[in-house]
């Protein structure tokens, strides 16, 4: 019985998410209409200026949206201003799902045009980052009031756990990779494994403060992969740039042909390019299939009927908590590669010049 009982709040919590991610894609007025799995799929995964509520898609958490029009002039205003095709001082959200600019907020000028403004709005995504890193700031602050408190004593509980994450990402990855340089760097990589940590758990929440799709969106990665690429590029080394213009290599492959430097120059790109992709993909498509899962339920009881959209329900119940859980676990996964590609990379630009004995 001791068993049993998880098992069923686990599928309760499941089955509470279904019924989010169903109605975070689904106006009340559209409940008869046929579910659009196109839109509820990206509905879901895209950026947004509100924070939708599930079980009540009329509901929603507004952001600020600032913007800057055609002639200069900032705005600044909520944006349930715009919500449901709504129209405030010239400017909308797009709604049309064929869109290219499908659920972005855009300027309709004097002759009927659309064109997009300057948008720094606090989207959802922007929100979710921001809380996130407040969540990061108060777990570290909360073990260092700890320390402070209580000196070297062993903190238990939850403080206990994250000092746990930080001995394994620390000793265990960062110090045996990057050495004596490991006190300089790790402050960036342990914020950046928690910041990815974070987001990816956050991501798994269908409501409010999670249910935003951070780290499956590209462009956060891609930020992420600039810093790395910005600490490697800047650190590197004497040594480390001799090794790519001019590696040691038979000379006819560095000159006339440049054969070996065009590889190794290219290198210096392809490996936050690989960062980015890695981190983008795997998080997406865990979201992905949770969604596309969940939308079994829905479609096939339009297609053929409430009882069998029922007899769905087990299947795709069991599924979806298999993959909730399997994404639990890479969210952590994700998080730690990225900090030991990081890491690699980095050290691999701090090379010292090779010195052989006699």
């Amino acid at each position: 019985m001791k068993k049993l009982i998880p098992a069923i709040v686990a599928l309760v919590i499941v089955a509470l998410m279904a019924l989010g991610y169903h109605h975070s894609g689904q106006h009340p007025e559209e409940a008869s209409e046929p579910l659009n799995v196109k839109a509820t799929l990206f509905g879901h995964l895209g950026d947004a200026y509100g924070w939708e509520v599930p079980f009540n898609h009329s509901t929603r958490i507004p952001l600020p949206v600032i913007v800057r029009d055609h002639a200069g002039s900032w705005h600044v205003f909520s944006s349930d201003r715009v919500t449901a095709g709504a129209t405030y001082d010239r400017f909308k959200i797009v709604s049309d799902p064929d869109s290219e600019l499908s659920g972005k907020i855009v300027e309709v000028l004097g002759d009927g045009r659309e064109v997009r403004p300057w948008d720094l709005s606090i989207t959802k995504n922007v929100a979710c980052i921001f809380i996130a890193a407040l969540i990061v700031i108060a777990v570290v602050m909360s073990l260092r009031r700890w320390y402070d408190r209580e000196g070297m004593k062993a903190p238990r509980g939850g403080r206990g756990f994250v000092e746990l994450i930080v001995d394994f990402v620390y000793f265990d990855t960062i110090r045996p990779i990057m050495g004596k340089h490991a006190p300089r760097f790790a402050p960036y990589l342990l914020t950046a494994f928690f910041m990815i940590l974070t987001l990816n758990l956050l991501g798994l929440i269908v409501i409010f403060p999670g249910g935003a799709n951070v780290t499956g969106n590209i462009s956060v990665t891609m930020v992420l992969a600039l810093c790395t690429f910005a600490l490697t590029t800047f650190n590197g080394t004497r040594e480390y740039w001799k090794e790519i213009f001019w590696p040691e290599v038979p000379v006819w492959l560095k000159c006339p042909v440049p054969l070996m430097p065009f590889i190794e120059f290219l290198g210096i790109f392809t490996k936050p390019l690989a960062l980015m992709i890695r981190l983008f993909a795997n998080m997406m498509s865990g979201h992905m299939v949770v969604i596309v899962l969940v939308t079994f339920i829905f479609l096939f009881a339009q297609m053929f009927g409430t009882a069998v959209g029922g007899m769905t329900v087990v299947f795709s119940m069991a599924f979806s908590l298999f993959m909730l859980l399997l994404d639990t676990l890479i969210s952590f996964i994700q998080a730690y590669v990225f900090t030991l590609l990081s890491a690699l990379f980095i050290s691999m630009a701090l090379v010292e010049p090779h010195h052989v004995s006699e």
